[in-house]
């Protein structure tokens, strides 16, 4: 009995530096999730990774000014899922894109993606599970 202690304390110890790397954040602990906004930009960057695929737009303020946004999406395998293809993503590259998001809480110019469309009018949705490509 007294082995079987040791051996379960024993694990315990083994896993406890690795639990950080098992731990995730919720979107609400960063974002607003109650207020989307939709944004209108060039496409500029693709960082098509895990855990959460991350793009940059460029968005035209009211002053005129040019603000960049860096937006977190759901992971790779989600887009794969649902038929969109980080050659899909990187195409769009260059061009015009309409997101919808939520913002962070901080007021940053950082986002979680809701929807995207892009320049040839295909939309996909990450709040239906199916991904939307719609036109």
């Amino acid at each position: 009995m007294k082995h079987r202690i040791h051996i379960a304390l024993l694990g315990a110890a083994l896993l406890a530096p690795v639990a950080p790397l098992l731990a995730h954040h919720a979107p609400s602990a960063i974002f607003d999730m109650k207020k989307t906004v939709t944004l209108k930009g060039t496409l500029t960057k693709v960082n098509w990774v895990n855990p959460h695929i991350n793009i940059e737009l460029d968005v035209k303020e009211a002053d005129g000014a040019v603000a960049h946004w860096m937006v977190e999406s759901q992971p790779p395998r989600y887009y794969t899922k649902v038929g969109v293809t980080r050659a899909d993503f990187v195409a769009a590259v260059g061009k015009s894109v309409s997101v919808e998001v939520v913002t962070a809480l901080d007021g940053s110019k950082y986002a979680y993606l809701k929807a995207i469309t892009f320049a040839d009018g295909n939309r996909y949705s990450t709040e239906d599970g199916q991904g939307g490509g719609s036109k």
